[in-house]
């Protein structure tokens, strides 16, 4: 099989933000993710919802032979081990994982966009992603405005 680029978005505002960023990243490998890089880890103001904590945000630069339809039903187990509960849209969060890219594949489908449809608009993802990979950013964000 084919190895497949991938970024994922990670935000947390409930308990332990870092530890939750820390052992979604590491339960990632564990399920056939093979992290390349990781950014930073930031502290951003919420983005829509309800009023909330901030959360903490990450983007990990990785590998997988995973489809996407897999690796996103993979994402949300993680997700769930952790705790996430979905009670509200955009609503406080033990973790979030969101499929940003892979390779140069376009999704569009009711459980999966590929590019995610926000991410452009959000600096605690294209901050991060700048971080780890600043050609793949200018690459991007290039596309995006033609």
């Amino acid at each position: 099989m084919d190895y497949h680029t991938i970024y994922l978005g990670l935000g947390s505002n409930l308990g332990d933000r870092k530890s939750n960023i820390l052992q979604a990243i590491d339960k990632m490998k564990n399920i056939g993710i093979e992290i390349l890089q990781c950014s930073s880890i930031i502290e951003t103001d919420p983005v829509g919802g309800p009023k909330q904590e901030k959360f903490l945000n990450a983007v990990v630069k990785a590998k997988t032979e995973l489809s996407p339809q897999i690796l996103l039903g993979r994402l949300k187990e993680i997700e769930k081990k952790l705790g996430r509960i979905k009670t509200e849209l955009n609503g406080p969060r033990t973790i979030d994982i969101d499929i940003l890219l892979y390779d140069n594949l376009h999704v569009s489908s009711d459980e999966l966009t590929i590019p995610h449809p926000r991410m452009f608009e959000r600096d605690f993802v294209m901050e991060p992603l700048r971080e780890i990979d600043s050609e793949k950013f200018q690459d991007i964000t290039h596309a995006n405005h033609q």
